[in-house]
Parts: structure tokens; C-alpha cells; sequence
């Protein structure tokens, strides 16, 4: 299974717009793909209560420990004073090392007005980067998200194909990677039977 990552906790979010309809998609190509909404995750409340290293809520853990299981991750992030939205970092930073980032596929959409969240994207990009997770090359930026998104639908037509894409490129990057053995799943399991 594939997770889909509004990346950020603002009620009534885009970014949990976009996601319901990349998730829409990836059905039409025959895949359950699951959306982890961080507004759900109550994160601000966690990282009130706890620090790092601390053990966290259940419902994170258990979120957590999906990551280390999925076959890929879409990352949904706007752009935030020219980069991630805070929260979001603080969660990719309780991911688990290395499990949940080496060899594991991620792509990203940004959200954004002029830029469609450039920035966001690349900030990720570095992060997944160092740690050694393979990143799809074909990010998609929706430009003027506040104009383009009415009722929860993506009016730019353009974007909306985009995704769709997106989403075929995706779902084949990550059968070629484990048709090698070269996803996280594979190399989880030669680590446990070494």
C-alpha cells in the first residue's frame, strides 16, 4: 500500500483536497492507497506534551509503523514562508531510521500560488535525499492553488492530467524498484534474514 501525506494540519486544508483527489486516481489505476492527514494526527498536541525520543501517541506509532511497511509515499506539501510546513518536519523527523527512508519511493506535489510550493519541494527533496530514498523525478507544482481549487475539485485541467501522470510513473517506478529488490520492503527483509 501506498500512504498519501497531507502535509499539513490547517483544518479545511488544500493540501487534503489535493490528496483525496490523488487518492481518486490511484483507485481509477487500481490501487488502495491510504491518506495520513496530519490535522488528524493531533501533532501540535504531542509536541506540546512530548519531546523527542519520548514515546508517542499510539495512533502516531501505529502511522509510523505504516511508513515502514508502504510501498511508496506522495507527499501533498504547501508551501510555508519558503519551505515545509513546520509539522511536517517535525513528523519526518520521528520517521524511523533507516527503515522508512532508505530505498523507500517517494514523490511530491507542492502547493503554492506563484511558485506552486518550488521550495517546499526541493527543502524535501533534500531531506529524502540524504537519506537515501529514491525520488521520482516528475514533481508536480499546482500554481495559484487558491484560484484552481473550488468544492474540493482541481479546476486546472492541465493539473489534473498532470497527476494523473504523475500517479501511472509512480505506481511503475515503484514495481520496476521492487521487481529488482531495490525498494525498502526488500531490503528490510534481507536485513532480517542476515
Amino acid at each position: 500500500m501506498k500512504l498519501i501525506f497531507s502535509g499539513t494540519d490547517r483544518p479545511g486544508s488544500n493540501s487534503l483536497k489535493v490528496s483525496k483527489i490523488i487518492q481518486e486516481i490511484y483507485s481509477n489505476l487500481g490501487e488502495v492507497v491510504k491518506i495520513v492527514d496530519l490535522a488528524e494526527l493531533k501533532l501540535i498536541k504531542t509536541m506540546e506534551q512530548s519531546r523527542y525520543g519520548e514515546a508517542l501517541p499510539t495512533e502516531i506509532q501505529e502511522t509510523l509503523a505504516l511508513i515502514n511497511q508502504a510501498e511508496g509515499l506522495i507527499i501533498v506539501c504547501p508551501e510555508y514562508n519558503g519551505s515545509m510546513p513546520g509539522i511536517l518536519k517535525w513528523f519526518i523527523d520521528h520517521f524511523k531510521y533507516p527503515d522508512a527512508f532508505e530505498y523507500r519511493p517517494v514523490c511530491f506535489i507542492g502547493l503554492g500560488g506563484m511558485f506552486g510550493g518550488l521550495r517546499a519541494v526541493e527543502h524535501l527533496q533534500q531531506v529524502f535525499g540524504y537519506r537515501n530514498s529514491f525520488i521520482f523525478p516528475e514533481r508536480i507544482f499546482l500554481i495559484n492553488i487558491f484560484r484552481t481549487m473550488k468544492d474540493g475539485e482541481l479546476t486546472d485541467l492541465f493539473s489534473l492530467d498532470l497527476l494523473k501522470k504523475q500517479a501511472a510513473g509512480f505506481q511503475k517506478f515503484c514495481l520496476a524498484l521492487q521487481s529488482q529488490k531495490l525498494d525498502a520492503k526488500s531490503l528490510l527483509d534481507s536485513r532480517l534474514t542476515k
